[in-house]
């Protein structure tokens, strides 16, 4: 972006954090702010508490720097900031809630962002960014290149250099980092870090002004359902596919994945672990944490759209029923006036009163029935003499237990066997809790059948007999709803 004077005059005209840093209150506002939204990592706070932090702050400052430094009170002080014509806090009610949240703005991470960089650093890495851009330049240059002979070569080079890093090791030759390579590449991974969870708030605002576009377009539309369906999923679309809509989504994928988010943990104990690292950053421990945190709240952002639509769909189809309605009446208001009128035929004839209707996409596709082969050939009359006490002795299982158990074992990740859960919980009724398992009711996650595939589930019963059943494999899979009612609407051309 080139900075000549028109730019710059209109950049601090429109621009949220420039006008924040030249605020008068700028030095409160940057600092509480970063204490709660950045530091702490919240996403969201609700008002009251908000208020009630905020007073506390302002109390312990007038106290220091004396009575009347800051005479607002603290909401007067929220009230301004989440101002429209400031956009440093956004106020919002989130649903089935009548209390109102705040939460920091890009443009308050911005300027904090400036603000951390105005400050002298002791140490000052330069090795790890000069190996990042090689890296970068070598992706880009690799990743474009079309010619098979030049994609051998570079293959050739990196298999070379792998080599005799291998033949050095086993010379017992290890090149190990210093200190001071250590603490530059650390360095590099916080600020990284942190920049990546700040972009987060962008990427969610810039979500929020499609959303916003959608309202607005739909209150003031009167054409066609299908007309205003089809702009809103090609408006959908063309983000989804844009270039920050597919880095986004790349990220929230790699994030997702339970295997890189084991190894993001164990690299980041064991950085920290490092005697080099003398001052390990607190906030990189719930960092994995807060990045999960921020992706759902703008896949949620995304989320609105499909709900803003549905309300908009029920909306119309109750207006039209409406509309219906009132042309019924008024059809029979007209036909009473007229029925004593001479020479008037209101006689009208219909095939039947109720006609039927079947369109060829309503019709549900056909599912298999699995049967289960029962063999009861071999049945051998049992003895008429036994105890029959056990029939007589219920055993009740705690669905409620075992949807704990599988959220548990859930965690962070998007899917988990049946015998990753038992490994986490295991049984403690048998049989009859791991059929519970199998029709477990909840919300949050789906129950997968692969009927293709078996494994043995053991446990220890009574007497302590080992236990072995076969059972099909079960798959634990969370529900992430998205736009699929939209993209089905779509498609059915309604």
């Amino acid at each position: 972006m080139e900075l000549d004077y028109d730019r710059l005059v209109a950049l601090r005209k429109q621009s949220a954090a420039w006008r924040l840093l030249t605020a008068n209150n700028a030095a409160l506002m940057l600092s509480f702010l970063n204490k709660v939204f950045v530091e702490q990592g919240a996403r969201s706070v609700a008002g009251v508490e908000l208020v009630e932090r905020l007073d506390d702050e302002l109390f312990a400052l007038n106290e220091r720097l004396g009575h009347g430094t800051f005479p607002q009170s603290a909401k007067a002080y929220l009230d301004d900031w989440a101002a429209p014509g400031n956009g440093w806090l956004r106020k919002y009610y989130p649903p089935d809630s009548d209390e109102p949240h705040y939460d920091a703005t890009a443009a308050v991470e911005k300027a904090i962002s400036w603000i951390r960089s105005l400050e002298e650093r002791s140490f000052v890495g330069t090795e790890s960014r000069l190996n990042t851009i090689f890296d970068l330049l070598r992706q880009m240059t690799f990743g474009t290149e079309t010619d098979p002979e030049a994609r051998l070569a570079e293959l050739a080079r990196r298999r070379h250099e792998i080599d005799l890093e291998i033949e050095r090791v086993e010379a017992g030759e290890v090149d190990v980092l210093d200190s001071a390579a250590l603490r530059d590449r650390y360095q590099q991974v916080t600020d990284t870090a942190h920049g990546l969870l700040a972009d987060f708030r962008e990427v969610e605002a810039n979500f929020r002004d499609l959303d916003r576009d959608l309202r607005s377009k739909i209150a003031a539309w009167d054409g066609a359902k299908g007309e205003l369906l089809d702009e809103v999923l090609g408006s959908r679309e063309s983000i989804a596919e844009s270039d920050q809509g597919r880095t986004f989504q790349a990220f929230y994928d790699f994030l997702l994945a339970p295997s890189r988010q084991d190894e993001l943990k164990t690299l980041l104990a064991e950085v920290e672990a490092m005697e080099a690292i003398d001052e390990p950053d607190p906030r990189m421990r719930r960092m994995p944490r807060d990045w999960l945190e921020a992706a759902e709240r703008t896949q949620a952002t995304v989320r609105q759209l499909s709900d803003q639509l549905r309300r908009f769909l029920d909306d119309q189809v109750r207006s039209e029923d409406r509309r219906v309605l009132e042309l019924v009446r008024a059809i029979e208001t007209q036909a009473l006036a007229l029925r004593d009128v001479p020479g008037v035929d209101l006689v009208a004839e219909i095939d039947a009163a109720t006609p039927a209707i079947a369109l060829p996409m309503e019709r549900p596709l056909y599912t298999p029935l699995v049967k289960t082969p029962i063999d009861s050939t071999s049945i051998e009359a049992g003895d008429e003499e036994f105890a029959a006490d056990a029939l007589f002795e219920a055993v009740y299982v705690d669905p409620a237990r075992l949807t704990a158990a599988v959220h548990d074992a859930l965690g962070a990740r998007t899917q988990v066997s049946l015998a990753e859960t038992l490994r986490e919980h295991p049984l403690e009724q048998g049989l009859a809790e791991l059929v519970a398992y199998f029709a477990l009711p909840d919300d949050g996650f789906a129950t997968v059948f692969d009927d293709h595939r078996q494994e043995e589930i053991t446990w220890i019963g009574e007497d302590d007999v080992q236990q072995v059943a076969t059972v099909p494999v079960v798959t634990f899979a969370r529900i992430n709803p998205g736009i699929a009612w939209a993209t089905d609407q779509k498609k059915e051309g309604r």
